[in-house]
């Protein structure tokens, strides 16, 4: 069953977040995701502002949550560290 994978975030610091996005594009792509929305436009209905929402699809719930535990994914995630605020999310799809 497909799952998607869903970040919200603000950055602070654009270079270092780049550095992040492409390594985690890499692995992402390793494990079978594909973007649906990255950036855009986006209405801020409740919570937090997070200005940059990225949704991506899996193939399951296991392969988005071996992807961000790979070691791939976490060399990114380490240029991502104090470069942003983020809050990232995996939901399993049900029809």
């Amino acid at each position: 069953m497909p799952a998607f994978w869903i970040a919200h975030v603000k950055v602070h610091d654009a270079e270092a977040y780049g550095r992040y996005a492409s390594l985690a594009t890499q692995a992402i792509a390793e494990h079978g995701g594909q973007f649906i929305a990255r950036g855009g436009r986006y209405v801020q209905l409740e919570g937090p502002d997070r200005p940059r929402n990225v949704v991506a699809r899996f193939p399951s719930l296991e392969a988005a949550e071996a992807c961000y535990r790979s070691p791939h994914y976490q060399e990114a995630l380490s240029h991502a560290r104090g470069a942003a605020d983020r809050e990232l999310v995996i939901v399993e799809y049900e029809d």
